[in-house]
C-alpha cells in the first residue's frame, strides 16, 4: 500500500499536490494574514531594541 506523493497545507494540514501550497483560497489568506503580523511585531521589536539602545547611549553621554 504506496502512497500518492504529496504534501500538506501549511495552515490546516490537509494533504495537496506537490504543485500546491494551500488547500484554498481561505487557508492562503490566513497565511498572508500571520505573515503580516509576523512582520508587524518584528517592526515593534525593532523599535523598543532601537530605543533602549538610544536610552543606554544618552545615559552613557549624560553620566561623563
Amino acid at each position: 500500500m504506496a502512497v500518492e506523493a504529496h504534501r500538506h497545507c501549511a495552515i490546516c494540514g490537509k494533504p495537496i499536490p506537490l504543485s500546491e501550497s494551500f488547500c484554498s483560497d481561505k487557508c492562503q489568506e490566513q497565511y498572508k494574514m500571520r505573515q503580516q503580523q509576523v512582520s508587524k511585531q518584528r517592526k515593534i521589536l525593532y523599535v523598543v531594541v532601537a530605543i533602549f539602545v538610544i536610552i543606554w547611549i544618552a545615559n552613557i553621554l549624560l553620566k561623563r
